[in-house]
């Protein structure tokens, strides 16, 4: 079986680009020619030309540069169609939510990581909301298999479209091997370099409306009034690219009187993240709406504690390793900081079961459900 891949946003650059999507494109990749055996061979498109594919893997890079969205798109509705005959595919995965909406009439795939652009429209530019509005409904509808990141995602998708259930398959994320407890002396000698207190609350993500940091600064603002005298001067750290919405957060620090304590130290390359998530005290995470959530497994797989919003995605990750609370509840995230911060002895389990939760997703995982995925969108159509 020959699966033809869209890579497309895979993206090396080390910038929130090179994040998210791009990060699951390139561990999927690397996963599926790892444990693809001999009856599957696989093709990519990927336009970054710092990746190397790995041997057994076959790379197609575009004519023309598919950096920019619009040649990106132009590309993906023109010549892919045209590129996928040529290479003879039998099966067609798309990792990002579109495929080419006419010209491939083989078994097509698509992997959805959200549904934020139904659910959040405003967080995106109008004409990307409308984009994947329009082309997502249309591939999901074309597809033989939808890959949905989360069972939250799978029943976001379900209610949208009403597509049968057994075509939307639920393939979790993995973490990479590269997230784990460090020697305490390494992380003692990094945290000293950084300039870091010996204990902190880390959040790590994009700063935006979802992420619910507005809640998030209130609770710790109230936790830092009722905690003891020697617990005040912990600082809450929020680690993401700073947009638009970081003035609306600026504000509220400054309302709340907490500038010396909120730190923002902007985007983190990857190769850091294992640090920081190592160095922190508390791992914070109380956004509204995740397909998936990818730094709280990051987190957890560090032996981090983590506390999590009870909402969407996140429960799936966590379980019972962590300590979940309602999004909105600024008294119960108040209460869950004094009590992760304050109980070592609570901390230490949080971080055993942390780590073995965190055992259970792994990429090699996410590449023989995916593989599972395309043989039974090969079958569904040839029986």
């Amino acid at each position: 079986m020959h699966v033809v891949i869209n890579a497309l946003l895979l993206d090396l650059s080390p910038t929130y680009r090179g994040a998210g999507i791009s990060h699951y494109q390139q561990r999927l990749l690397e996963a599926l020619s790892a444990v693809s055996d001999g009856d599957v061979r696989i093709t990519a498109f990927v336009h970054d030309r710092r990746w190397q594919a790995p041997a057994n893997l076959g790379l197609y890079r575009p004519g023309w540069s598919t950096a920019h969205p619009v040649w990106r798109i132009l590309w993906e509705q023109t010549v892919q169609p045209w590129a996928v005959r040529r290479l003879r595919a039998e099966v067609y995965h798309s990792l990002a939510f579109v495929t080419p909406v006419w010209g491939t009439d083989i078994p097509q795939v698509v992997t959805v990581h959200d549904l934020s652009f139904v659910r959040f429209p405003d967080t995106l530019p109008p004409w990307k909301a409308r984009y994947l509005r329009w082309f997502t409904r249309l591939s999901l509808r074309r597809a033989s298999r939808v890959i949905a990141v989360s069972e939250s995602t799978r029943q976001d998708i379900l209610r949208w479209l009403a597509l049968p259930p057994d075509r939307v398959v639920t393939v979790p994320n993995g973490v990479d091997p590269h997230f784990r407890p460090l020697p305490r002396a390494d992380v003692e000698a990094w945290r000293r370099r950084q300039g870091l207190p010996e204990r902190f609350v880390l959040y790590v993500g994009t700063l935006q409306p979802r992420k619910n940091l507005e809640t998030l600064l209130r609770a710790y603002a109230r936790w830092r009034e009722q905690a003891p005298a020697s617990w005040r001067g912990v600082p809450l750290v929020l680690a993401g690219a700073t947009g638009w919405y970081a003035d609306t957060l600026f504000r509220l620090v400054d309302a709340l009187d907490l500038r010396p304590w909120v730190r923002f130290p902007g985007y983190i390359p990857a190769a850091d993240l294992v640090y920081w998530y190592n160095a922190a005290t508390v791992f914070v995470y109380p956004s509204r709406f995740e397909g998936f959530g990818l730094p709280v497994l990051e987190a957890m797989a560090c032996g981090t504690p983590v506390i999590a919003a009870k909402a969407t995605s996140l429960p799936e990750i966590v379980g019972t390793a962590g300590i979940l609370v309602p999004p909105d509840d600024v008294e119960g995230w108040r209460q869950a900081l004094d009590k992760a911060l304050r109980d070592e002895d609570l901390r230490r389990t949080l971080a055993q079961a942390a780590r073995e939760r965190a055992r259970r997703f792994s990429w090699e995982r996410t590449a023989r459900e995916t593989l599972a995925v395309y043989r039974g969108a090969r079958d569904a159509v040839h029986g």
